[in-house]
């Protein structure tokens, strides 16, 4: 199903994908079958969406870059191609970012240039990759959890 909402270029979608409203994807794109690409997402020429794959809301996939096969997108994670851009200077190829089969990827996280997330990844929300994960890797953030003194904070009042 494409939404008629959406403005999909590519012939190149497989069957069963869905693509839900307000999203763009470019003629060049390469989108598998069973894939789920919910609303307001922008999918870039040069790139290829495995089989199986699930993109949330707000997120953008630019050229260069390879989801595998039974990859989760959450919402608004963030991938870049270009280490250092410059308005209206291009490099003469994009760094190329892999992300291997069975890959999880959190809410906000943000996947730098030229990165290879290796199969069955686990990327915690608000991560920031800036180098290579292995396979069957977890990359945890280092959380604030320290709720009491937070919660007297607020409930304590101004003083």
């Amino acid at each position: 199903m494409i939404h008629n909402l959406s403005d999909v270029q590519s012939q190149n979608i497989g069957n069963n994908t869905n693509i839900w409203q307000f999203c763009v994807v470019l003629p060049g794109a390469i989108i598998g079958d069973n894939c789920n690409i919910c609303s307001h997402c922008f999918i870039e020429n040069d790139v290829k969406i495995g089989n199986n794959v699930t993109i949330k809301c707000g997120v953008q996939i630019w050229d260069g870059i390879t989801i595998e096969d039974n990859v989760f997108i959450g919402p608004n994670v963030t991938f870049c191609n270009d280490l250092y851009p410059k308005s209206k200077q291009y490099p003469k190829e994009f760094a190329k970012t892999i992300i291997h089969k069975g890959v999880s990827i959190g809410a906000g996280a943000v996947v730098l240039p030229g990165v290879t997330i290796g199969e069955n990844a686990m990327i915690a929300a608000g991560s920031v990759i800036t180098k290579n994960v292995p396979p069957n890797t977890r990359i945890l953030n280092k959380i604030i959890n320290d709720y009491k003194t937070v919660k007297s904070a607020i409930i304590g009042g101004g003083g």
